[in-house]
């Protein structure tokens, strides 16, 4: 099951729709569903998760906490909506594309996949944009 929650104004329209194209993220990958929570949040939120957990005191646009087993995907993924809406401004391009980066980033994310080194965001930005034409497709 996919579950969101929102912690901010931001409301996902349709949720419908996303909740399929992660599923076929999910698919196309190998994996099996358990349950995933995306709970959307402010830069504040995530800063002091990001300290708390991981002792980074720096601003994300996403923490990724993991439950998979095997093949059987499982996380609870927290996303800053102010990083994202700054990020696409940043890279020029729509929220919308932005946003739908970032919640396929953390499905990757638990499939073990790295953005470390500059081979893994190589491979990591690959893979983001594979999915997000998955999403354009679907529609």
């Amino acid at each position: 099951m996919i579950e969101f929650h929102y912690k901010t104004d931001f409301i996902l329209e349709n949720e419908g729709k996303y909740v399929d194209w992660l599923g076929s993220v999910i698919s196309s990958e190998g994996g099996e569903l358990n349950q995933i929570d995306y709970v959307f949040c402010s830069d504040e939120e995530v800063l002091d998760m990001n300290e708390k957990y991981l002792n980074h005191d720096t601003y994300t646009d996403i923490l990724t906490f993991d439950y998979t087993e095997g093949k059987v995907i499982g996380g609870d993924i927290f996303i800053s909506v102010d990083r994202v809406m700054e990020n696409a401004k940043e890279f020029n391009i729509s929220f919308e594309e932005e946003m739908l980066r970032v919640m396929a980033h953390g499905i990757l994310h638990l499939f073990g996949f790295k953005d470390k080194s500059d081979a893994e965001v190589t491979l990591m930005r690959g893979k983001e944009n594979e999915k997000i034409k998955m999403f354009h497709v679907e529609q």
